[in-house]
């Protein structure tokens, strides 16, 4: 009787690897794992789940999957290539997470759930072949691919010989969209004649020992490493990565001479002195252009536990660097007309315009963001603000079409999350637009992945405070908001606002009453939560000449128009709020 032999199938099979995995788990191995799982969950394994794929083993680095289709493997190759490429365009180089991608069409061997023989051989070979960013195709798919796929483009590499297959292979590369972490000039963000977006970019000199304890040298280096950890979570930096700012170790430089070097527009230096049993940390930030200070401080603490006051001394200059950043830079765009403006310097320029919350100062922020997408059109951060301020519009009513506004921030955001989802502020305004439709959940997945992706960013630490209010933990959101107005303490003035609903969720009125009053030129919906604030204090001639104040301001209110625009989850903090607008005697 004859025996079965095992079930083969032919099968297309993608190999994928990443590059320079050992090299990063040895820099950064927590964070390193931390991003591979992120970009896992969010990209690569929707990607071949949406091509019909399935994963047949995983490595720590690498994976293996089988397609029905050689169109279904390639699309999602070519998927995961080019979506890498964009998340990539905002991490120094040294913290690129790259995938090399082969894909071979072969007869496989079937034991289970694995598959082997030489249809998977051939596609591991074909993954060393690659460029990292790339993909090698075998010319048994090159042939069944024909001309089905648009904008595919493939380079004949010829005949190859490979490691422990006899038969040379014909390998051909797909060329996909240069994308912004492959481009070989080395200028990744730089303006170029095109208009593209440039970044202020800094370089974190190693801090100096100013102890005369050769054992305080591990917390010099520890906290400039972090700092430059810090920094490059923000978007809007481009930060020099260590291996390159290290080799100054223990040499005196000249700033100017740091700034030539790198390209830098700005330098941070900083020193370590411990005297007893207490430790001093000072920082400066130096343009690099005019070896002008543009900022220093000194942060001092108790040498108890030496790792506590490196994580607080980082995040306190991580948290404020970025603005002295802006503020600099801010003055320097100042300097040149709107149209010689680089798209940052338009962005940031309406970052300050939207700041101010009123009408006139949102129209010209709108403006201004026009002409950055205008002058790059794959600019993430610009779509998100242009989100942004067209949100603004939308919660005070300075647009003539409220629904077509919001459709308008809808498109924006999903615009700028297809072009990085991998931006703080994109996922910050995706909470916010997600909190205005009431769907919490979607709110509070988004605001968890942007306080993941930049901790130290006080619009996002204000933001977690906010939701938290609304999702009825208001305790836990006057210690968010708190903690973002240290981080910022030039913050926008609406953090009192979010203050002043928090304190009043949680029932400590005197406080909310503090807070709210802290706003210089209130609209009506601050007198508003004045009046509901008075009347649960019972102080009935306070709440009634609030409420006066909003039937001037806003003739047309009424309580269950302005409940609509509360997003409380529970029941119980609409009706508190909805009492103390009826005891204010305002129209129902």
């Amino acid at each position: 009787m004859d025996v079965p032999g095992p079930e083969r199938r032919l099968a297309a099979v993608l190999a994928a690897d990443m590059v320079g995995f050992s090299r990063l788990m040895e820099a950064d191995e927590a964070g390193t794992l931390a991003r591979l799982k992120t970009h896992r969950i969010e990209l690569i394994d929707p990607a071949i789940a949406k091509n019909r794929g399935r994963i047949i083993k995983t490595t720590g680095d690498g994976m293996l999957v089988e397609f029905h289709s050689v169109v279904d493997a390639v699309l999602c190759a070519a998927e995961i290539q080019n979506r890498m490429g964009r998340r990539n365009a905002d991490v120094p180089p040294p913290r690129w997470i790259q995938f090399r991608i082969g894909i071979n069409l072969g007869d496989v061997i079937v034991d289970q759930n694995d598959i082997f023989g030489d249809g998977v051989n051939v596609a591991a070979r074909l993954e060393a072949l690659a460029e990292p960013g790339g993909i090698c195709i075998s010319s048994a798919v090159r042939d069944q691919l024909g001309e089905r796929l648009d904008g595919v483009a493939f380079e004949d590499i010829g005949e190859q010989n490979v490691k422990n297959i006899v038969r040379a292979i014909r390998v051909y590369r797909i060329r996909l969209e240069e994308s912004p972490a492959s481009a070989s000039d080395g200028t990744r963000g730089a303006a170029k004649a095109t208009g593209k977006s440039k970044k202020p970019s800094i370089a974190v000199l190693p801090f100096a020992n100013m102890s005369g304890d050769p054992e305080q040298e591990f917390f010099a280096d520890g906290l400039t490493e972090d700092i430059i950890t810090e920094l490059s979570r923000f978007h809007d930096l481009l930060v020099i990565s260590r291996n390159s700012t290290f080799v100054y170790k223990g040499k005196a430089v000249k700033v100017q001479d740091v700034g030539r070097e790198f390209g830098v527009d700005y330098v941070i230096e900083g020193s370590v002195r411990k005297a007893g049993d207490r430790v001093r940390v000072t920082v400066q930030l130096i343009d690099a252009e005019t070896d002008r200070h543009i900022w220093a401080e000194r942060y001092d603490g108790e040498l108890k536990d030496i790792f506590a006051i490196q994580d607080e001394m980082t995040r306190a200059i991580a948290a404020t660097l970025p603005g002295r950043v802006e503020a600099a830079t801010h003055d320097r765009a100042n300097r040149k007309p709107t149209d010689n403006m680089a798209a940052y310097e338009c962005v940031l320029a309406a970052k300050v315009l939207h700041h101010r919350s009123n009408r006139e100062d949102n129209a010209r922020a709108q403006l201004l963001l026009d002409r950055a997408v205008e002058l790059d059109a794959n600019y993430a951060h610009a779509h998100a603000w242009k989100a942004c301020v067209l949100g603004q519009t939308w919660v005070y009513g300075w647009c003539a079409d409220r629904d077509a506004t919001f459709q308008q921030v809808a498109s924006e955001l999903e615009t700028a999350l297809a072009l990085d989802d991998n931006d703080s502020d994109v996922h910050r305004i995706l909470a916010a637009l997600n909190l205005n439709r009431d769907d919490h959940d979607k709110a509070t997945y988004h605001q968890e992945r942007a306080l993941a992706l930049n901790p130290n960013y006080d619009l996002v630490v204000v933001q977690q405070g906010e939701l938290l209010t609304w999702l009825g933990r208001p305790e836990e959101g006057i210690d968010w908001i708190r903690k973002a107005m240290r981080l910022n303490p030039y913050h926008p003035e609406r953090f009192w606002s979010h203050l002043g609903r928090a304190y009043y969720c949680a029932e400590k009125y005197a406080e909310a009453a503090e807070a709210i009053s802290r706003i210089t030129r209130p609209d009506h919906t601050h007198h508003a939560f004045l009046a509901a604030i008075f009347a649960q204090m019972g102080n009935a001639i306070a709440a009634r000449a609030h409420a006066a104040e909003v039937l001037k301001r806003e003739p047309a209110f009424s309580v269950a128009n302005h409940l609509s625009t509360q997003h409380y989850k529970r029941d119980v903090d609409r009706q508190r709020y909805e009492a103390g607008l009826l005891g204010a005697s305002l129209p129902a």
